[in-house]
């Protein structure tokens, strides 16, 4: 056997073949053609037992085998065996194994062949079959498949629904007629097996049956079936064969469509019939070519569908060139990258989808992408590798263009965006109107009080102008009198205890001062009543000319008790014409801003008020200024100083309405509001209104001109 090896081994390297050689124990021999397809050398095999380099699952049987080739003469029925390759990676083969003459101890010879392509074209086909009867069984347009004896082998979900009869009652079936006629009568795929469906044809289905003007061999007709429905259906049905791969006819495929509806308003949809006779030309074109290869299903498949190695393209169909706006000759330059917006959305992608891809798991995925024109396009990818054990991986992808609906999700987004802006100018105007009511109420309260005090400081300064004269008489009665009193009165006891009580002179002297310091405490209160309903404005609710100086003031009285202990108060008043406004809402606005400006001092500054009229945009526009040396505000602040609910005061001091609402109610007279302010350096608001109001038009302007003369 010693010298039989050598002459052995080179016959072996001369076979094309896998071979290799064992004693039943270890391996003796290996050719270059066994090493490259197990992935290990020589020495390495020759180390190993002679089932080793099986999987551990098949090494048992694999070792049977050997034994079993050494015992009996001649080759053995070929075997099935899983192989482990050097790399870990599984490979199916299919050994043969034979003794050899004349070798003692005897040796076995093996020889394999790989079987692992041939499985993954089976497995392939098997796949591709199964989508094939899967888009068959789930194509919304009603069709069944006979096969080369008529027997139905396909009766999809939608046929069923057509006919009220179950699949299960027409499979295997070779009388398809009887869900469509009341008397046995080929289909026509019946007549399309049996080849006579130019001959028999016209006999059965008439002069409207025509050939397929889109797929060869196929016919199509149309025609009424009574017992379909309650009151019968119009259905387009056609056929087409199916073939072999020699082109012999293995079969028909015929699909049927309601047109019943097409049939009641004929006229209203003749328009459409191009498309409609299109539409099932091309889903027959589609139906048939599923039996054909991968390719031609690729073709026609209503998605984008392509193949990747190495990030480029090796593979696509029509649909995707459609998609990008690609010619289909030049693809194969581009690369994957060609498709993305960015780098970034390229390598993130990648980043994403290569574990899972690894892992052999698909991924699904939404982005935008580039049109080759530059357009935008939202796209749906899912993403699979055939085998992942395979070096390098073929990546296949299944696109569909979801721009649409991107760009309805988009618009919806936007929609609801603007409904929650309107929501909150809603809620801000409902929260100003309640805080201009809430002032309304207390306007009128202001008011009401004021009339009631008026009345009896009306009577108590009138009986304080008849007391001083009462007084005034009795008092130069009584000095008459003591001027021209007798001897005797001047010796009376009891009148000069009197007189000293009452101490005249002093009571002379010191009356009418009491009386002048009473009328004006009077004079005083009437001043403030008057500043409360010079604030209130309740009997001025429209608008009218008035005085913003005289506003300030009145209203300046009002919040005095705010500012007298925190700051001293400047007036520099201009000359201001009188402007026409709504003069209680102007000063609650002079009301906010001098309370803010007296809250923003902390312990004791100067408040300055200041007014005047300027020329702007061809008009007068008069503007009052309230300006403090509090503690300032920064920029953020100002940025959200005049939005409602927007406070710098603690929680419970302030309900962050009042600016806002000074904002909308200068915004009201066609004005705006400046603010100057840093950390730090006080602030100075000022708001400015046009002295005409705001302008609406000409008669607008007519009524202004009306009213200056008037007051005038």
């Amino acid at each position: 056997m010693t010298t039989a090896l050598p002459d052995c081994a080179r016959v072996l390297e001369a076979v094309s073949a896998a071979t290799l050689v064992h004693g039943g124990g270890r391996i003796l021999l290996a050719n270059a053609a066994m090493q490259r397809l197990l992935g290990y050398t020589q020495a390495q095999l020759q180390a190993m037992d002679a089932a080793a380099w099986a999987a551990p699952e098949a090494r048992e049987m694999l070792a049977a085998y050997g034994h079993r080739a050494l015992s009996e003469d001649g080759e053995l029925p070929v075997l099935e065996v899983e192989a482990l390759t050097a790399s870990g990676a599984r490979r199916q083969l299919e050994i043969s194994a034979r003794r050899l003459a004349g070798e003692e101890p005897p040796l076995v010879l093996v020889t394999a062949q790989d079987l692992s392509d041939i499985r993954h074209v089976q497995n392939s086909l098997l796949e591709v079959g199964q989508a094939m009867r899967q888009i068959v069984q789930n194509d919304p347009v009603p069709t069944f498949v006979i096969d080369a004896q008529h027997r139905v082998t396909q009766w999809n979900a939608a046929c069923a629904q057509l006919t009220g009869i179950p699949a299960h009652r027409m499979l295997g079936s070779t009388e398809a007629w009887r869900a469509f006629y009341d008397q046995p009568r080929p289909m026509m795929a019946d007549l399309i097996v049996d080849g006579s469906i130019a001959e028999q044809g016209a006999r059965h289905y008439g002069d409207a049956l025509r050939a397929s003007p889109a797929v060869p061999q196929a016919y199509e007709r149309e025609d009424f079936f009574p017992r379909l429905g309650e009151s019968g259906r119009w259905l387009f049905f056609n056929a087409a064969p199916l073939l072999d791969l020699e082109g012999r006819v293995v079969g028909a495929i015929e699909t049927l469509q309601d047109v019943s509806a097409r049939r009641r308003a004929e006229e209203e949809l003749r328009r459409h019939r191009n498309a409609l006779e299109q539409m099932v030309a091309e889903r027959t074109a589609e139906l048939l070519m599923t039996h054909h290869d991968l390719d031609a299903f690729m073709e026609n498949a209503p998605v984008g569908i392509l193949a990747t190695e190495h990030k480029r393209i090796v593979r696509s169909n029509k649909t995707f060139c459609d998609m990008f706006g690609l010619d289909g000759a030049n693809i194969g330059e581009l690369t994957g990258r060609s498709f993305f917006v960015s780098d970034e959305d390229y390598k993130g992608l990648i980043r994403l989808m290569a574990p899972q891809l690894m892992a052999g798991r698909a991924v699904t995925h939404e982005m935008k992408m580039r049109h080759a024109g530059g357009a935008a396009l939202w796209v749906q990818l899912i993403a699979y590798v055939a085998d992942p054990q395979v070096t390098p991986p073929r990546v296949w992808w299944l696109l569909q263009d979801r721009t649409a609906v991107w760009q309805a999700q988009q618009e919806l987004v936007l929609n609801y965006r603007n409904l929650q802006e309107a929501n909150a100018r809603v809620a801000e105007a409902q929260s100003q109107l309640l805080q201009s009511e809430k002032m309304a109420s207390i306007g009128q309260l202001a008011a009401g009080v004021a009339h009631e005090i008026n009345n009896p400081i009306g009577f108590v300064n009138a009986n304080l102008s008849s007391l001083r004269r009462y007084v005034s008489g009795m008092l130069a009665l009584l000095q008459a009198y003591v001027a021209r009193e007798d001897g005797t009165a001047a010796q009376d006891p009891e009148l000069l205890q009197l007189k000293k009580s009452a101490d005249l002179d002093y009571m002379a002297e010191d009356l009418p001062l009491l009386l002048t310091e009473s009328e004006e405490g009077l004079s005083r209160v009437k001043k403030i009543v008057q500043d409360l309903k010079d604030f209130s404005r309740v009997d001025h609710a429209d608008w009218q000319m008035a005085d913003l100086n005289a506003g300030l003031d009145s209203t300046l009285n009002m919040v005095m008790n705010e500012v007298k202990y925190k700051a001293e108060l400047r007036r520099e008043y201009g000359s201001m014409p009188p402007v026409r406004c709504l003069a209680g809402q102007l000063n609650q606005v002079f009301m906010n801003l001098i309370v803010n400006a007296a809250h923003a001092i902390p312990t004791r500054g100067v408040i300055t008020l200041r007014t005047g009229v300027a020329p702007r945009d061809g008009e007068d526009w008069a503007w009052v200024e309230v300006q403090d040396d509090g503690h300032g505000m920064s920029a953020e602040v100002q940025r959200r100083i005049f939005e409602p609910f927007y406070t710098t005061k603690p929680v419970g001091q302030g309900t962050g309405l009042g600016l806002s609402l000074s904002f909308s109610i200068v915004k009201k007279h066609g004005g705006h509001i400046e603010l100057e302010s840093a950390p730090g350096q006080g602030a100075r608001f000022r708001v400015w209104v046009p002295v005409a109001g705001p302008r609406s038009g000409a008669a607008e302007a007519r009524a202004y001109t009306a009213a200056l003369i008037t007051s005038s």
